[in-house]
């Protein structure tokens, strides 16, 4: 049986760096014949959580009918969790920021999804590693809480323009991650 990897990714720019780094993970994950589902949250349309703590009451993770409800079966399905996205202002981008805060769904509404393994993979422009703390941290935590194990993360930093994570081994990093699931 495939393992099946959910991929959310948390940038604006299709060709930019954690996008080449996120197609380097899907390809040597599908290589491995994992199942793939990708959302580009950028692209999607999830609102912020409103904490009415009415999750999953109505049949789906959220209340407000947003494009979480159809990334949240994805994620119960799912084997494992890739977070993929660059530093917007030392933290998590806002395209991505809104999922990840609808997770808390999952433990309002009381379902176990335990024992999932999950990766991140980041970049920044700053050549400091710490400057990806900020999303670093509270992607861990997150998944500390929903009891998910951490199989590895790709932190780049030093990649601001189109291309530059190509002067970098992120890509291989972002490959190799597959073998961790």
């Amino acid at each position: 049986m495939s393992k099946k990897i959910v991929v959310i990714t948390g940038s604006p720019r299709k060709n930019g760096n954690s996008f080449a780094m996120t197609d380097a993970f899907i390809q040597a994950a599908q290589e491995k014949g994992y199942q793939i589902t990708r959302f580009d949250a950028a692209f999607k349309n999830v609102g912020g959580c409103h904490a009415c703590e009415t999750c999953f009451k109505t049949g789906k993770a959220c209340s407000y009918d947003d494009d979480f409800n159809t990334i949240a079966p994805a994620i119960q399905e799912a084997d494992g969790i890739v977070f993929t996205m660059p530093v917007y202002w030392y933290t998590i981008p806002a395209q991505i920021k809104c999922v990840i805060d609808k997770l808390f769904s999952f433990v309002v509404g009381q379902k176990d999804i335990a024992g999932k393994k999950y990766g991140l993979i980041a970049c920044c422009e700053e050549d400091d590693i710490s400057v990806m703390d900020g999303v670093r941290m509270p992607i861990e935590r997150s998944a500390a809480l929903l009891k998910w194990e951490m199989v590895g993360e790709v932190l780049i930093p030093g990649v601001n323009r189109l291309g530059d994570i190509q002067k970098t081994d992120g890509c291989k990093q972002a490959a190799a991650l597959a073998d961790k699931f």
